[in-house]
């Protein structure tokens, strides 16, 4: 055969081809060009040095070769699927080896208009050997605009690249509206992912990718991003990303208003996690952002960094800035074994609580400037034997703060005043206080606090009990102590009434908050027919008593956890 090949002009006009699939699954081209029963002799395996010789052409030259109106139609009798692309249109002009190769393509794709126009080569005088310069525009759909410039090195051996994308910026909406189809995510906010775009610099080879200098822009939000991932078996994946801000809420689903009882899902089952692709990964990931917006709450400052390598990986800082506050964090991810386990400790300071709590929970119940500290161990990748295998221990301390909907003060000298049962006042109730401290431990799921106490001008407050986190159930005390005066705020008045200890029992979801009269008879009052008088209501004693732990129970729900 002759390797100097030169063609003046070709053209196709109204090619049309059809392919299809039968039902047996066999496609009506297979066996096109096959040389029936006749034997092919093996043939002889080529070193590299061969499959890298290039292409069997000393010259190319074609001064036109072109295609116009062509047809594809597509058929798969197995699943009824039909596709056309029509309109095709491919236009080569001055091939050569040592020139740059001109394309233009155009067609429509299933009523939708696709294009590609660009430069490619010169090949050179060694096709498949050397560096081959590409710079194509591909258009589509009258939406999506890209543009691919750069080289491609070595295309027949070591076949590396260093190409720019470029897609420009687009509206993922309508996109798809473009196609008559409705748009897969629903958001709560149906402006976002209105517009989107990227610009990355890439690099690599098939074993070696490298992304740098790259941008994205979504909605609002800018993100700057670069990465480099190589051994794709056994992946090594390095990456650093830097987002000015952006608003999670804008994204989430919907909120869906309904009264039914969330069902409790169980992996019982399921398949098991397979942790082996973690344990071939090695990671080096970092994150910062100036700005995150998630369940209402806003965070600043945020960096992140995380590294790891056959299935440990340690969290190494997690840090934010937190209404006025510092939020610190680092732990440990060790899926090892098939039972993964966890390890955490954070940092809580100067955080204020009252806009924190009104942002994510939308609730006015507690004020107070917040520090914490927090260290916990887990097991397991299921929630209920993640809660079972909980253990640590923590403090949280709340300085200069108030409790919203509560006057403990009116509590120590009435009950039917302090808990909020006698005539309501135009000013909301509240409790001030100085401290507030909590130190607790976590056994097996079982949160437990010695006595946590609460320091204001006219009580002390004193609270002990636990809390499981499996059984989600609720077994604390609550006992006021008075304080005779308050001679340092320049009050020398004698206070007297009678103290109110509360029982929390019930559950997480329905809370049961009541008097501990059994502790009031006969310690703070003389007697139990003074109590009697003091219990707001008509009836008997035993209905008084009743509902007074109903309002006490509507009175103090905001403290609900099920909130």
């Amino acid at each position: 055969l002759s390797k100097d090949i030169q063609v003046k002009r070709l053209v196709l006009e109204k090619p049309q081809l059809f392919l299809e699939k039968l039902k047996n699954g066999r496609g009506n081209w297979e066996g096109i060009g096959q040389p029936g029963h006749k034997e092919v002799a093996p043939q002889k395996q080529k070193s590299p040095e061969e499959s890298a010789a290039g292409l069997p052409i000393t010259s190319l030259a074609v001064g036109e070769m072109t295609i116009r109106d062509g047809k594809v139609s597509w058929q798969d009798q197995t699943s009824g699927l039909k596709k056309e692309v029509a309109a095709i249109n491919l236009q080569i002009r001055d091939v050569s080896l040592l020139a740059p190769v001109h394309l233009e393509f155009s067609a429509i794709a299933d009523g939708q208009p696709l294009s590609i126009v660009g430069n490619i080569g010169p090949l050179g005088k060694e096709p498949g050997k050397g560096s081959v310069p590409i710079d194509i525009t591909l258009k589509a759909m009258d939406q999506l605009v890209m543009t691919v410039k750069g080289q491609v090195i070595d295309p027949l051996s070591k076949q590396k690249f260093d190409l720019s994308l470029n897609l420009s910026p687009f509206s993922p909406r309508k996109l798809f509206s473009s196609l008559g189809m409705d748009f897969p995510l629903q958001t709560a906010d149906p402006k976002v992912l209105s517009r989107f775009e990227i610009r990355v610099k890439v690099v690599g080879s098939p074993t070696d990718i490298v992304l740098s200098k790259g941008s994205m822009n979504l909605d609002d939000s800018s993100l700057i991003f670069s990465a480099h991932v190589n051994e794709f078996s056994r992946p090594r994946i390095q990456s650093e990303l830097d987002l000015d801000q952006i608003d999670l809420d804008r994204y989430l689903p919907p909120a869906k208003k309904t009264t039914e009882k969330k069902t409790v899902s169980s992996r019982s089952g399921k398949k098991k996690i397979n942790y082996s692709p973690l344990r071939r990964l090695a990671l080096d990931a970092g994150l910062k952002a100036g700005k995150i917006k998630a369940h209402g709450a806003v965070v600043h400052n945020v960096v992140v960094k995380i590294t790891g390598r056959k299935g440990f990986f340690k969290l190494d800082p997690l840090s934010l800035n937190l209404y006025q506050g510092k939020f610190h964090s680092t732990g440990v991810f060790n899926c090892q074994q098939d039972v993964p386990r966890s390890s955490i400790n954070l940092q809580l300071k100067d955080v204020q609580v009252a806009p924190l709590l009104k942002d994510s929970l939308d609730q006015d119940i507690l004020e107070g400037t917040l520090a914490s500290q927090l260290s916990l161990t887990m097991s397991g990748d299921e929630p209920k034997t993640i809660k079972r295998s909980l253990n640590g221990r923590g403090k949280i301390i709340l300085k200069d703060g108030a409790i919203i909907g509560v006057d403990l003060a009116k509590m120590i000298r009435n009950v039917k005043g302090g808990l909020g049962l006698a005539e309501k006042s135009a000013q909301k109730t509240r409790t001030d206080f100085a401290e507030m401290l909590s130190p607790f431990t976590i056994a097996n799921g079982v949160i437990y606090t010695p006595g946590t106490t609460l320091k204001s001008p006219l009580l002390r407050l004193r609270a002990f009990g636990k809390a499981s986190l499996p059984d989600e159930t609720l077994d604390f005390k609550i006992k006021p102590k008075i304080v005779d005066t308050i001679k340092g705020q320049g009050d020398t008045k004698q206070r007297s009434g009678l103290m109110v200890p509360l029982v929390v029992s019930g559950t997480f979801s329905a809370p049961k908050i009541r008097p501990d009269l059994k502790g009031m008879i006969g310690k703070e009052l003389p007697g139990a027919e003074d109590l009697k008088k003091l219990l707001p209501g008509d009836g008997s004693t035993d209905e008084k008593i009743k509902s007074l732990q109903d309002d006490v129970k509507g009175l103090l729900r905001g403290f609900s956890p099920s909130k």
